[in-house]
């Protein structure tokens, strides 16, 4: 056994042992997909650094190998253009941009969206590939079809996948678009996030079909749905347990960050505990009041900058006790995310399990408990 089939059948091994694996036949797939075809080199964070820098790992570099089979997302780009062979071996730092998630949870999420032999899979962003290749190994080639937003990525995935033998449709292009010759696919799989549902995605997927993607936004909360196409353009699903977290997409990512002067404004006393705000949920809550701002700041000092109207609202401890917040400008974020964590917490402050999703002709709206419970709007 080489080194590579002996470490992938630990990693294998030890993903069975943690409950990864519902359907044995993902097992074989992941026996069967070499790793790091797909992750030539990639970045690893340096030990003590502060704040975090990275460093190039290369094939054949002391621990590569090893790196590769653990249950960890290796980051293989910084700020959409800086790749490990770029840098040999320099520290560097960035905003990460590309990667291949974590083993355990690619496998997980091709279990939730219960791909099954005969059913076609659209997969937006292929990253490094490995993902695709599970699922192309699982139900073949033909019934693959992959998109990549960055054409450089993408060509590493296509040789990668090449040298693994896997053949899938791949596309260099929009995934949020979906399929640009259109069709009817069975499952949508994305592992990039989105601030909302895009429309093609509803009508390219049949009715009875299920799409599983990551919604986030400018403030990086995030929450995992599976969602069943009712009609098209319809659909309605839960979030998962669970905490999952990708990159979001390229086209709904914030526009670059203009310099961030904090102004004087209306202050008050405020209702709730602002650290809630940086706990899993309660900052998913957050984001769901205020989809266009950019939240800043830890534990009981929060910062919300709203991206389109310049609106801010900063939170800070007051020597009496309790916590004030001052507000400026159009919005008033803090007053619309105290609502609704004041809401969610009525509910029990459940986790986003309890959560569900509707998209009608009327939007896309996320709820507590049912449909008819507390819920927010997604900014389509």
């Amino acid at each position: 056994m080489t080194r590579s089939a002996e470490l992938r059948a630990a990693m294998v091994d030890q993903l069975d042992a943690g409950g990864t694996f519902t359907d044995p036949a993902w097992r074989k797939a992941a026996e069967a997909v070499p790793r790091e075809l797909f992750v030539g080199s990639y970045f690893a964070p340096v030990p003590d650094s502060s704040p975090t820098a990275y460093r190039g790992v290369h094939a054949h570099d002391a621990g590569w190998l090893e790196g590769i089979y653990t249950d960890q997302t290796l980051i293989t780009q910084f700020d959409g253009t800086t790749r490990p062979t770029d840098t040999g071996n320099e520290h560097v730092s960035g905003v990460p941009s590309s990667s291949s998630t974590l083993p355990s949870l690619v496998l997980d999420m091709w279990q939730q969206v219960d791909a099954q032999p005969g059913d076609r899979v659209i997969e937006i962003g292929m990253g490094t590939g490995y993902s695709t290749a599970l699922g192309a190994h699982r139900l073949g080639d033909s019934n693959i079809t992959t998109i990549e937003y960055d054409p450089v990525v993408a060509a590493a995935a296509s040789a990668a996948l090449q040298a693994a033998g896997y053949r899938p449709r791949v596309i260099v292009g929009d995934g949020l678009r979906g399929d640009p010759d259109g069709g009817q696919y069975d499952r949508l799989i994305a592992t990039c996030a989105v601030r909302y549902i895009p429309l093609p995605w509803l009508y390219q997927v049949k009715p009875g079909g299920k799409i599983l993607v990551t919604l986030s936004g400018w403030s990086l909360a995030y929450g995992l749905a599976l969602l069943t196409v009712t009609d098209p353009g319809r659909a309605t699903g839960r979030f998962l347990p669970g905490w999952t977290s990708f990159m979001v997409a390229r086209p709904h990512d914030r526009p670059p960050r203009q310099s961030l002067n904090l102004l004087p404004g209306d202050e008050r006393p405020t209702r709730i505990d602002p650290e809630i705000i940086s706990t899993w949920t309660g900052g998913w809550v957050a984001q769901l009041a205020a989809p266009s701002a950019e939240r800043m700041g830890m534990g009981a000092s929060q910062i919300l900058s709203d991206v389109s109207t310049g609106s801010q609202a900063r939170t800070a401890p007051h020597p009496d006790g309790g916590w004030t917040v001052i507000q400026r400008g159009p919005l008033r974020l803090w007053d619309q995310v105290e609502q609704a964590v004041e809401e969610w917490q009525k509910a029990g402050e459940p986790h986003q399990e309890a959560f569900g999703i509707t998209i009608s002709d009327t939007g896309q709206r996320v709820w507590i408990s049912t449909e008819n419970g507390p819920g927010w709007n997604l900014p389509v």
